[in-house]
């Protein structure tokens, strides 16, 4: 059964807002995100100048913004941890623990995809 509440467009509309007041909150209070977030601005034009072909091209975008993507996801996790509590929890700890492990992972998944189309495009390995 739906949620009463905004249908259609109206619920486009109202999701849209919350998506910008995330990240506003994300630019505000997370220097990790502003962090990664300029790194993006920059990489996204050497995507660009990089890539040979649009799928090259889509998959450097594709990696160095789903950095983004797992840093708010990882803040979100943080934001709800630290909602429940200050007190030492092992299962808090294993929750921030594991995303960070995703921005981890996410970050070294981005390093290997540039390092290897840089590569294969400029030093001509492969």
């Amino acid at each position: 059964m739906a949620k009463p509440g905004n249908t259609g467009l109206y619920r486009i509309f109202k999701a849209t807002g919350y998506s910008a007041m995330g990240l506003r909150s994300a630019w505000r209070h997370e220097a990790a995100f502003r962090q990664e977030l300029m790194l993006m601005i920059i990489l996204t034009p050497l995507a660009f100048w990089l890539g040979e072909g649009v799928t090259q091209t889509l998959l450097l975008l594709l990696v160095a913004w789903l950095v983004v993507i797992v840093e708010i996801m990882n803040s979100a996790i943080e934001a709800v941890v630290d909602r429940i509590g200050s007190e030492h929890h092992e299962l808090s700890g294993r929750a921030k623990d594991l995303g960070s492990a995703a921005v981890m992972l996410s970050l070294g998944l981005t390093s290997v995809t540039w390092i290897a189309v840089i590569g294969q495009n400029l030093l001509g390995w492969w």
